[in-house]
């Protein structure tokens, strides 16, 4: 495996979670609930991956931390952020839901990376007991350096049950492309742009025409940082799938309190048909465990 992901970036600790280190950075995974609209309620049925980076016990910005990053790092840091996540998801979420999990297009230079990258994510995924078809792989704006090698490893992703999810669309010609090309399961709206929207009659009547458009392709939506009522109302009129934001609920570091919303036995349940149709396997023998222990 990449050497992001060796014993000497992830520690594992005694309550099951893992944390990672990076330089002077120590990296741990935060989650965000995703809902979908059910029958004039809202449920929980996936949670989005974000790192929280922190600099001698203080929190820092993602943004600071990514931008400090010499670009010939960004791979491994690529890896080492997506494996956090997933052994932490592995650890703390509801088993039925799904994890969003980000990608940046442009650590995607040629097709030995990208194949390689698959084949640690499945090594990951079996050592965290995740149902491959749990995951859905975000693409996110930033321009891949070899576009040939970014949609190979989406079709790649996409045979081995991995749902991919086109991020921040905001409908101008780049993002259409991007629907175009990638054909993704599911479209993440722009924050800001919808905001926009929602400003306006006309606005709003255009964001629920493209909503409808994307549904009847069978492709679900979601609108991300909402952070009034409002807003979650409108949502709701426009017929996106799912929603996201502080109105609802804010990340939480793991260990999560997210174990609350597991599903209750089946034939006990009602299951939103946005959710991940399939809980993981059962698994057969013990876990193999990623890193070292942390000192106690």
């Amino acid at each position: 495996m990449s050497r992001s992901i060796g014993l000497a970036h992830i520690i594992r600790h005694d309550d099951g979670t893992s944390t990672g280190v990076w330089g002077i950075y120590t990296l741990q995974s935060a989650f965000q609930p995703i809902f979908a609209f059910k029958e004039g309620k809202l449920s929980v049925v996936a949670f989005e991956g974000l790192i929280r980076p922190f600099r001698d016990g203080e929190p820092q910005s993602p943004g600071a931390f990514f931008g400090t990053c010499p670009a010939a790092d960004r791979l491994h840091i690529e890896a080492l952020t997506r494996t956090l996540h997933l052994l932490n998801a592995g650890a703390c979420l509801p088993q039925e839901a799904s994890v969003f999990i980000n990608f940046d297009p442009s650590v995607f230079t040629d097709r030995s990376i990208a194949d390689k990258a698959l084949r640690d994510m499945r090594l990951v995924l079996h050592e965290a007991g995740i149902d491959p078809r749990r995951i859905v792989c975000e693409v996110t704006e930033q321009k891949s350096a070899s576009q040939e090698a970014l949609y190979d490893f989406v079709e790649a992703l996409r045979a081995n049950g991995f749902r991919i999810a086109v991020d921040d669309y905001g409908a101008d010609e780049s993002d259409i492309h991007r629907i175009k090309e990638l054909k993704p399961d599911i479209v993440k709206f722009d924050a800001q742009w919808i905001t926009h929207l929602m400003e306006s009659g006309a606005g709003f009547a255009l964001l629920t025409t493209m909503v409808k458009g994307f549904e009847t392709q069978g492709i679900h939506t979601v609108f991300e940082g909402l952070e009034e009522g409002w807003q979650l109302e409108l949502a709701e009129k426009s017929g996106a799938s799912m929603v996201q934001g502080y109105v609802l609920a804010r990340p939480e570091l793991a260990p999560t309190s997210f174990r609350v919303f597991q599903q209750p036995p089946a034939g006990e349940r009602t299951v939103s048909a946005a959710a991940s149709p399939t809980a993981p396997s059962t698994r057969s023998r013990p876990m193999r465990v990623f890193g070292r222990k942390a000192a106690p």
